[in-house]
């Protein structure tokens, strides 16, 4: 099954309230589908109010990029989560993962308890989801966004996502491919692609800031794309027909450059 494109931002606070709330609105303007930020405590203001303020100012969909799940316990973050989705009359999607690299760190700075082994932060992850759905009862489905790598993780992505996106890195084109050829033996979840380089620039918040674009452009990674919009807009639609991917996840400082291609494909 081929999905029709569409195409989402995360954009971090990373100015004065004024400026970002301005890229907020051309964002929404440009056709982007949905605006995203990151799981950053204490770098970045908490996902549920700035995810809240851009739904009362616009009218596009809002969602994490991603929660990470050990940062706080199930019904917590599951609470957050239905409680976006009412008050933006279903328009939030719940992005969730069980910790990017250095959590461990992370967690020990700020007093929590060491992060658990795989199985367990699956576990929790799970429990999430679904403490989740009993929140939303019959009547309410928040969308859920995994991002999943091991074949257990996939699994439970396979069962419980509806948009499921790999934590890629230098990983070659055909091992991606592989990785996707795998996961859609049903058909049924949606694939999303995180793009954090485009050209030689790397979006905050979204790779490590040591990423070498060049490294990536010889590994012939998928988490680069050229800065020239017609080659990306190319490169976006092979991804969908080679692979699979339809949902297109970019950094906030390159929204104006690529509303563009968002104008041409999103929704075909």
């Amino acid at each position: 099954m081929t999905r029709p494109f569409r195409f989402g931002v995360v954009a971090p606070l990373r100015t004065d309230l004024p400026t970002w709330r301005d890229r907020v609105r051309r964002i929404a303007d440009s056709g982007y589908s949905t605006l995203l930020v990151p799981d950053f405590p204490q770098l970045q203001p908490a996902p549920g109010p700035m995810l809240a303020t851009v739904a009362a100012l616009t009218d596009l969909r809002v969602g994490t990029w991603v929660y990470a799940s050990p940062l706080r316990p199930a019904w917590l973050t599951a609470w957050e989560a239905h409680s976006l989705s009412l008050l933006t009359d279903g328009r939030f999607e719940m992005g969730i993962g069980t910790g990017r690299p250095g959590i461990e760190d992370e967690l020990r700075d700020k007093g929590l308890p060491a992060v658990p082994p795989p199985n367990e932060r699956l576990a929790h992850v799970r429990e999430t989801v679904t403490r989740l759905r009993d929140l939303d009862g019959p009547d309410r489905h928040t969308p859920v966004a995994m991002a999943v790598y091991g074949p257990k993780a996939r699994a439970l992505a396979a069962e419980v996502a509806d948009t499921v996106t790999f934590p890629l890195g230098d990983q070659p084109r055909s091992e991606v491919e592989r990785l996707a050829r795998d996961f859609r033996t049903d058909g049924k979840a949606e694939l999303a692609l995180a793009v954090p380089v485009i050209g030689d620039t790397v979006a905050p918040f979204m790779a490590p800031p040591d990423t070498d674009p060049a490294a990536l452009r010889a590994a012939d990674s998928v988490t680069v794309l050229p800065d020239d919009p017609a080659a990306a807009a190319e490169e976006i639609q092979r991804r969908r027909e080679e692979i699979g991917f339809s949902y297109f996840v970019f950094g906030a400082d390159f929204a104006d450059r690529f509303a563009p291609i968002v104008a041409q494909l999103a929704g075909r």
